[in-house]
């Protein structure tokens, strides 16, 4: 359900108004408007937010009560043992696969063959020195085991085995290794490994719940080894606290009305989780609802910004042509930013192009979709001729959600020095009067950024 933001808009006349400026007879140029962003948390802030649940551990939490205020209704039950499949690489022309011990390798017809302890470049060809021979072709997929429980290299150290196959012509490797020895160095590579031991505990709980209910069915590998599951460093990630807090968990993952339940996670929430619908679409679960998150508090990006961007930046961004001259929101049910409406001005014609939260967050490199828009504009009268030293000249603009914006003047040669504090009328207009005896340049400015200035040209005396 969307809920549009009570920021009322200017006017249509005043949009035309502020865009009928032209560059013609005096040499002036209108000024682009300014944008400043605002907004609260890091990622999509459904279900579990990392810092918040960090929060809690500083307020005594157990893990369990960490997971029951994120995942509410939720039950702790034991999976099984299991083992899972990573997909480390794809689409290679080549791999270089190491060990300091003997490497058994398996081919696809399962006959196991000696691979000399070192390091072995791969290609699509499969072409290996084993046994003590000369290098032969070998039936893929290729599966590596090193011995006496030492680990693979591919890039970085791995626990259990690699396998190796060829699709399209290109090299693919999946390492499969028991599921806590995964969630280990998820845990250690998705959370600070100095954080509170209730923090890990029930990270380690929605890691291993969200990985194995998100596994991909059918496939030949189950989970990726990075953000679109969830990152896993290998061996090479994995901390002492990390591997504790798995231990501590055992098996242990959250179910609701008895299937896995799928614990999203992200850095921070910003003070309120989102829905998986206002986030993605679809259908919500009750374990995932949009709701208070008192402790995220604490988190580096509970509140973020100003952001400055200009209306050039923002046309180029989101590809939208024209003169932009503002920008509003419309907001779901979880606070976020369902629509950003941007509006441009051609031939006093304002035009709106919507465009999506989750894609403004993205093409703009906002950390989250709960964000809010300010708008600065400074345009010179129309038509912006010369005028004679001390004439009154009418400066227009925008100014809504930007306390503190003052008028800055400068001449040539001179530094920018404040002039005035508009004061923008119930439809966030503003007009400011100005006398130059000399050709000056004027913009608006607050602690995060300025219009870009325009220039009043003064005859000479």
């Amino acid at each position: 359900m969307l809920r549009r933001l009570l920021i009322p808009l200017l006017a249509v006349a005043s949009l035309a108004a502020l865009g009928a400026t032209s560059a013609a007879a005096g040499g002036g140029s209108p000024s682009g408007a300014l944008f400043l962003i605002r907004g609260h948390g890091w990622g999509h802030g459904v279900g579990m937010s990392q810092w918040g649940a960090q929060g809690y551990a500083e307020h005594a939490y157990t893990y369990e009560q960490i997971l029951a205020a994120y995942f509410p209704g939720t039950t702790l039950e034991t999976a099984p043992t299991t083992k899972i499949r990573v997909l480390l690489a794809s689409g290679k022309k080549s791999l270089t696969l190491s060990s300091d011990q003997p490497i058994t390798v398996t081919d696809g017809n399962g006959a196991a063959h000696t691979l000399a302890a070192g390091s072995t470049k791969l290609t699509p060809a499969l072409e290996l020195a084993v046994d003590g021979g000369a290098a032969q072709p070998l039936t893929p997929p290729l599966t590596f085991a090193p011995a006496g429980g030492s680990s693979l290299t591919l890039g970085r150290a791995y626990r259990g085995t690699i396998t190796v196959d060829v699709v399209q012509n290109r090299l693919e490797a999946i390492d499969t290794l028991p599921l806590e020895e995964y969630v280990a160095s998820v845990v250690a590579s998705e959370m600070p490994s100095t954080w509170q031991p209730a923090a890990l505990e029930a990270q380690a709980v929605a890691s291993r719940s969200y990985a194995l209910a998100t596994r991909r069915v059918g496939a030949d590998f189950d989970v990726y080894a990075d953000t679109r599951s969830q990152a896993y460093g290998g061996l090479d990630a994995e901390r002492p606290a990390a591997t504790a807090a798995v231990e501590a968990t055992a098996g242990q993952v959250l179910y609701y009305g008895g299937t896995l339940a799928t614990t999203f996670f992200s850095a921070s929430s910003g003070g309120r989780t989102q829905t998986p619908s206002d986030a993605w679409g679809g259908e919500d679960v009750p374990y995932l609802p949009s709701l208070p998150d008192p402790y995220d508090s604490i988190s580096p990006y509970h509140n973020w910004g100003p952001v400055p961007v200009t209306a050039q930046t923002l046309g180029g961004a989101l590809g939208i042509r024209g003169r932009i001259v503002d920008a509003t929101t419309t907001v779901n049910s979880s606070l976020r930013v369902a629509q950003l409406q941007v509006r441009t001005l051609a031939a006093g014609v304002v035009r709106t192009t919507p465009v999506t939260g989750a894609t403004a967050a993205a093409k703009l490199g906002l950390r989250s979709t709960w964000f809010r828009v300010s708008v600065l504009s400074l345009q010179p009268p129309s038509p912006n001729s010369a005028v004679a030293p001390g004439t009154t000249v009418s400066l227009t603009g925008v100014l809504r959600g930007a306390a503190g914006a003052v008028v800055q003047e400068r001449t040539s040669g001179r530094q920018w020095s404040p002039l005035l504090k508009p004061k923008p009328d119930r439809r966030h207009a503003i007009a400011v009067a100005v006398r130059p005896t000399v050709t000056t340049w004027y913009r608006l400015a607050v602690p995060a950024g300025t219009t870009p200035p325009i220039r009043i040209r003064v005859t000479a005396g």
